[in-house]
């Protein structure tokens, strides 16, 4: 799609905040989420479960500020939100349970040299990446992270007593209907924050049905400052190892979402850039765990506002990281985006996420489908979304193996980078297919004359009109 604002571009700064404004609203239900899963799994207490969240929070905004601006080698100066990866929840909670909170960040600190260390290798990783496999692993970076935009719609997780509730459902509606009318009709400035536009009239709209709840607003601080090792630092080989296999994980995916980035910005992802943006997800990482967060990751949403809205400025994003550092330090600022209701973000991200999955298929429609082709975007779809839907099936599979195929966008990848290596190319099946697609596209612009010559007649009646 035509981008209203370029990777380089910098709006007014009335408009960067509300632009920035819609990409924290996207990730802050996440960054929050994953202190809040691990900290009350592990049993601590509220005032140590605050620290979490503001670290959380402090550190994603000075995270993402590097990723976007970067300090000299460190950030992919693309427009990366980054935050607290739902990745490191598992084996941050069996690590804690062993080993306490401490254990955590000791784990987490010593494991974030693994993507200091492999960001060195990722010139020699993109090449391994062709849009056929890239274009696999944006689709299922789409319909992986889709059923939580489900989930937020219906008001909860399934089993949850309003989950479904007509009321939800209404809300979520409304604000996906906003959020498309905007995006297709508006103009400009409009077009662009319709997300976030959308988002503040279900947020209006809820709190006339009294489903707003402002307890987190009233039982926040109202300014806090981060803490250098707040919880302090200690060391098992076990816990090492699991962080550490989850960060090749996070190296998976988070490389499938610069690659989605840079299709969605028009921008190329060449190995150093890649390398670059992974650097900044292992030291933003290692900072985190200094302050008291869990590990970090780019987030896949974000990725989608790009996608729809065309704003790919990262001085914007960098702004998001600006706004964040200010919400961890003054709390109740964090505390009103807590209390948006699950439909209202649900709307907004079924757009979201589902604006990644047309990017991956954007990717795809570049490739000859061949048969090879097709078998490599089919079996690496299908692999990836069978542990998702399915993850029961990776019980018996020892505790290493279930970390890192328990992610379906890892489990895909592989698959779709193993085919990609072992199936041959057909020579003849590529210039057939090749062929086909000429005869498509010379179809393609047949149209685009027809519609070329339409509208010059249309804008000469215009014209004649107006003269008479």
């Amino acid at each position: 799609m035509k981008l209203l604002y370029n990777v380089e571009d910098r709006p007014p700064m009335g408009a960067a905040i509300l632009l920035a404004l819609q990409h924290m609203l996207a990730a802050m239900g996440a960054i929050i989420a994953v202190p809040l899963v691990v900290g009350s799994a592990i049993g601590l207490p509220t005032d140590q479960m605050v620290i979490l969240v503001n670290a959380a929070l402090m550190v994603s905004g000075v995270v993402t500020i590097i990723q976007c601006k970067g300090v000299g080698p460190v950030g992919i100066r693309l427009p990366v939100v980054m935050g607290t990866s739902f990745t490191f929840v598992a084996i941050s909670i069996s690590i804690g349970m062993d080993s306490g909170i401490s254990g955590v960040f000791g784990a987490s600190l010593i494991g974030s040299l693994v993507m200091i260390i492999g960001s060195r290798f990722m010139p020699q990783i993109r090449k391994l990446f062709p849009p056929v496999v890239s274009g696999t692993v944006v689709v299922l970076i789409g319909l992986t992270i889709l059923p939580v935009s489900v989930d937020w719609f219906a008001g909860g997780f399934v089993g949850q007593e309003n989950y479904g509730q007509i009321n939800n459902l209404m809300l979520g509606l409304l604000v996906l209907v906003v959020v498309i009318v905007l995006s297709q009709l508006g103009k400009g400035l409009i077009s662009a924050a319709a997300i976030v536009i959308g988002m503040m009239v279900g947020y209006i709209v809820a709190i006339f049905m009294g489903v707003v709840d402002f307890t987190p607003v009233k039982e926040a601080k109202f300014f806090s400052l981060p803490e250098l090792l707040p919880f302090g630092l200690s060391f098992t080989v076990s816990g090492v190892i699991g962080m550490s296999i989850a960060y090749l994980v996070t190296i998976m995916e988070s490389t499938g979402d610069f690659l989605a980035l840079s299709d969605a910005t028009h921008t190329k992802l060449t190995g150093k850039k890649l390398s670059k943006g992974i650097l900044c997800d292992g030291v933003g990482s290692a900072l985190a765990s200094v302050f008291g967060a869990t590990p970090f990751s780019s987030f896949s949403q974000n990725v989608g506002i790009v996608s729809i809205t065309g704003v790919a400025s990262r001085h914007v994003v960098a702004v998001t990281g600006v706004i964040m550092l200010i919400a961890g330090m003054f709390p109740k600022l964090g505390g009103i985006v807590v209390t948006i209701p699950s439909p209202v973000l649900g709307g907004a991200g079924l757009v979201m996420f589902a604006m990644i999955i047309s990017a991956g298929i954007g990717i795809l429609s570049r490739i000859n489908f061949t048969k090879r082709n097709m078998l490599i975007i089919a079996v690496g779809v299908a692999s990836g979304m069978a542990v998702t839907v399915r993850p029961e099936i990776l019980t018996y599979m020892p505790d290493s193996m279930r970390v890192i195929l328990g992610s379906g966008i890892t489990t895909g990848s592989l698959v779709a980078l193993g085919l990609n290596i072992v199936l041959g190319i057909n020579r003849a099946d590529e210039a057939e297919s090749a062929n086909e697609k000429r005869e498509a596209l010379k179809e393609q612009i047949k149209e685009c004359e027809e519609c070329e010559k339409a509208l010059a007649e249309e804008e000469a009646v215009q014209s004649r009109e107006q003269q008479i």
